[in-house]
């Protein structure tokens, strides 16, 4: 796997930051993504991101963690955190973050017990398409413990779609519209193109109903984006 956005991290860490990250989509041009927001505290994040670590109780999964930051404020509040994420290089720089449990899984190869699963910063998009959510969402609870919860954030990129009139453009025929083609390029070169998975809120609770789980609207944040709890 072209570990790029490992790379970033690594660069930045070791102080080789010459240039950002680039993602670009199938409906959307290309954007920066500042390496710097990647290591971000508790003070710089989100409002949903606060809730969400304000939320945590028990043992905790951080899914997708990157650079560690959400595990590196639980670890400081007390908490016991396994973090996970697919990039070798996210891994590596989580540990000499001060990390004290991480590992390079991915999610559905993971089999501990947890109280609190976290899935930060549209953390639904690890779940690839639409159809494939409700297979995602079984596993996750199979890892919870009684009483347990699933935090995720998540965006309704339905506004992507609108036109000057204020009508939409979708294609009624095509997947769901949360299903995007997705990219990172940095330094010149490009992962693999994968499928990332944004969820409208009613769309999310109709998969955790499939996958047997509740889910409820914690809050919305400013732009277009909110905070579920799945039980």
């Amino acid at each position: 796997m072209n570990d790029i956005f490992g790379k970033a991290l690594i660069d930045y860490y070791n102080g080789n930051h010459t240039e950002n990250i680039i993602t670009s989509t199938n409906i959307s041009e290309d954007d920066e993504m500042p390496l710097d927001y990647l290591f971000r505290g508790y003070e710089d994040m989100s409002k949903l991101e606060q809730k969400a670590l304000q939320l945590a109780t028990g043992r905790v999964l951080d899914v997708g963690c990157g650079a560690g930051i959400h595990t590196l404020y639980l670890q400081s509040k007390g908490f016991d955190v396994k973090a996970i994420d697919v990039s070798e290089g996210a891994i590596e720089v989580a540990q000499k973050l001060g990390v004290k449990n991480a590992a390079v899984l991915p999610v559905l190869d993971e089999t501990e017990k947890f109280d609190t699963i976290l899935l930060m910063m549209n953390g639904t998009g690890i779940f690839e398409e639409l159809s494939k959510a409700p297979h995602y969402l079984k596993h996750l609870k199979s890892l919870l413990n009684p009483g347990g919860q699933i935090l995720a954030d998540s965006t309704d990129i339905k506004y992507m779609y609108e036109d000057e009139d204020g009508g939409y453009w979708m294609d009624l025929n095509a997947n769901y519209y949360g299903e995007l083609d997705y990219m990172l390029s940095y330094k010149g070169e490009s992962a693999a193109l994968t499928t990332w998975l944004y969820l409208d809120f009613d769309t999310f609770a109709k998969a955790c109903k499939k996958a047997g789980l509740q889910c409820e609207l914690v809050m919305e944040g400013e732009h277009y984006d909110y905070l579920a709890r799945i039980f």
